[in-house]
């Protein structure tokens, strides 16, 4: 098996930032592996998920130029969430679509579908409260052949030939439900440990598992992460573990299973107390993998336990949720791992793909990863080892509200780099653009409890006289999954993306909640569980937060200093023309949403929108955030950006809903309308 090889050949680069002092920054350019040549191999670019690419066609003096090249409509697959960044690799653009989450082919020239693939009904699919969110495929070579996997709802992992789409011989075992391939799929849950039956899966009494992310494969190895039912519709204590599956590229044979809730004698079980090791679920990576193809590593950022917001019955620290783990790809044994959340009860569930980029420490080049998170951290750390970059301390946080619940009295915050976002919330955090403005936010809040980062969650019948508790960031970020960071290889700078956002839900005796749920997971109702989401929002329809909104942070990850900030696109003229505001000066405080984003050698472009609400494509300095240009686009976008270089001509792709629209500078050959 072939993949792509790391361009070592690249020479060192510097990038003068302009800064005072005239800084001087820059770091070795090592490119991941995939976007070598103008492909887009991995949905986040390369295996090191820095959305990057060395294609350089389209650039600042030419971006007002762009148009629409064509448009892929995933409405008869009935897509909708628009979470899934194509791949293209070898001359053809992949994705996949709908709650089915088909597999499809599309020409990157006309946009034309090739084929598709489309896995059989089971109830382990209509079950799964992830269908929609696939994000994407992974890609690899078997003896010369371009093989394309999927891990689907109903938690098959399929291979399919990247040409035809047929499943590929040879690989996995006859799944005996009726429809399903003779070649081509393997059924995971038979490699978790657990009873099960084929079409239904394993008996919600026991538990529930799902996928909501591609594999990603490293050398002949392909690593497969999974997901839960969300936390927040969870009432019952009982789930099972998202363990870490790993198979053979080109056979499918099971290679490893790493146990996220370690059981007796494996490293991390004394963070288990009251034996809740025993029955408690999640901790799953829903999120997308990362990869150092070189060093045989993968990444595993993980979610929290059972049960968001409520945590009682699984007292301890809780290892492995919440924490980013690396594994040797070849024994699945753990080479380092960090928890971020101790006991995480606030959704705190790492969202994203970590990002790989080597940065310069000391005269020295250091492989470094960096993981963003909901809690407006970057967690940096020595890739090979698991060495912070930077001291993180671990300080003393808010005790529990909820009776029965046990927090760590510490969690871990990094000293470098300096937050990203909001952390906490105060009365100064409050919309200040008049005093009338500023004390009806302060009325708002006042009726929640609100404290600094880790405040804890607050139930219904609290002797406080509160509604709730009121914690910033909520359970949106930060970062979410819908904005992942970016990076430039060749400086060590980081972009992140992230929105001001707080969360308060509604904690009530979990019967209450059980009530609700037709088919819940598990046997024993939890004490507590989350009634309901409550928004809290100003009455006059303007934002809670002093502005910006939203922002790109740039993070030099040589220093762990913070560049510069940008707001997102442009705050909507329904603000500014406010009758409260119309007549003043006003900052930009952006959109408010989060931006895809894709680095190239000559600018960070993110999508967004104009104060009007016009869809927009923007170009940065990537050194100073300085617009340099931008232009409109048919559509808003949401969640990534990709772009790829075909038959010489470079393409931009937007995730716009159903639909993916591809932006490219005019050709000489007619765009009529079979090209759409």
């Amino acid at each position: 098996m072939q993949i792509g090889r790391n361009g070592r050949g690249e020479t060192t680069r510097r990038w003068g930032l302009g800064l005072a002092a005239g800084l001087i920054m820059g770091a070795q350019a090592l490119a991941s592996p995939g976007t070598e040549n103008g492909a887009w191999t991995f949905i986040g670019g390369d295996s090191a998920h820095t959305r990057s690419t060395p294609a350089d066609q389209i650039n600042p003096s030419n971006l007002a130029d762009i148009e629409e090249a064509w448009v892929w409509d995933g409405a008869s697959f009935n897509a909708q969430s628009g979470r899934s960044t194509p791949t293209y690799v070898d001359g053809i653009l992949y994705t996949v679509a709908g709650p089915r989450r088909h597999v499809v082919a599309i020409d990157p020239k006309s946009g034309e579908t090739l084929w598709s693939y489309r896995e059989p009904h089971t109830f382990r699919y209509e079950y799964s409260m992830r269908k929609d969110y696939g994000k994407g495929v992974a890609y690899a070579e078997v003896d010369g052949k371009g093989v394309i996997y999927i891990a689907s709802p109903g938690f098959f992992l399929t291979a399919l030939d990247a040409k035809t789409g047929e499943p590929l011989k040879g690989f996995g075992k006859p799944v005996p439900v009726e429809g399903f391939p003779e070649t081509g799929v393997v059924d995971m849950l038979a490699d978790l440990g657990h009873e099960y039956d084929p079409y239904y899966g394993v008996p919600l009494e026991k538990g529930y598992i799902t996928s909501s992310s591609p594999p990603i494969v490293v050398g002949d190895v392909v690593v497969v992460g999974n997901s839960a039912e969300q936390g927040y519709n969870q009432s019952r204590i009982e789930n099972i573990p998202g363990d870490i599956l790993a198979y053979h590229a080109k056979t499918g044979e099971f290679l490893w299973k790493f146990d996220v809730i370690p059981g007796p004698g494996q490293f991390g079980h004394d963070t288990w107390e009251n034996d809740a090791w025993k029955w408690t679920g999640d901790v799953s990576s829903w999120a997308p993998l990362s990869a150092d193809q070189e060093r045989g590593i993968v990444y595993i950022p993980t979610n929290g336990a059972t049960v968001d917001f409520y945590g009682g019955f699984r007292p301890g620290n809780n290892l492995f949720s919440t924490s980013l783990i690396a594994l040797d790809v070849k024994t699945g044994q753990r080479v380092w791992h960090f928890q971020m959340v101790h006991h995480d009860i606030w959704n705190y569930d790492t969202p994203t793909a970590p990002v790989l980029l080597d940065v310069q420490q000391d005269g020295k080049t250091v492989p470094a990863i960096v993981q963003v998170t909901k809690q407006s951290f970057a967690y940096a750390f020595n890739r090979e080892t698991g060495e912070p970059l930077w001291p993180i301390e671990e300080r003393p946080v808010p005790a529990g509200l909820i009776p029965g619940e046990k927090l760590a009295a510490t969690q871990p915050f990094p000293t470098k780099p300096a937050p990203y976002d909001i952390q906490g919330l105060t009365h100064d955090d409050l919309i200040d653009f008049t005093p009338e403005l500023r004390q009806k936010a302060i009325d708002l809040v006042d009726q929640f409890h609100i404290g600094p980062l880790f405040t804890p969650p607050l139930h219904r019948d609290n002797d406080m006289g509160k509604l709730g508790s009121l914690w910033c960031p909520g359970d949106i970020g930060g970062v979410n999954i819908d904005g992942p960071a970016a990076a430039d290889p060749t400086t060590g700078v980081l972009f992140v993306t992230s929105r001001k956002a707080c969360t308060t839900r509604i904690m009530a005796p979990g019967a209450e909640r059980d009530e609700l749920i037709d088919m819940p997971t598990g046997t024993t109702i939890a004490d507590y569980a989350v009634l309901r989401n409550m928004g809290v929002r100003m009455p006059d329809g303007l934002p809670l937060f002093k502005p910006p909104f939203s922002r790109i942070t740039a993070i030099d990850m040589n220093t762990g200093e913070h560049l510069w900030y940008i707001p997102v696109g442009e705050m909507s003229d329904r603000i500014r023309n406010h009758p409260a505001l119309k007549d003043m000066d006003l900052p930009n405080g952006g959109s408010g949403t989060v931006a895809p984003m894709t680095v190239t050698p000559s600018m960070l472009m993110y999508a967004s929108t104009a104060g009007d609400g016009t869809p927009m494509l923007f170009a940065v300095d990537k050194a100073t955030g300085k617009e340099l240009g931008r232009v409109e686009v048919p559509e808003r976008s949401r969640y990534g950006m990709m772009t790829y270089m075909h038959e010489g001509r470079q393409y931009i792709v937007l995730q716009t809903g159903s639909k993916l629209t591809a932006l490219a500078l005019p050709s000489d050959e007619d765009h009529s309308d079979d090209h759409h």
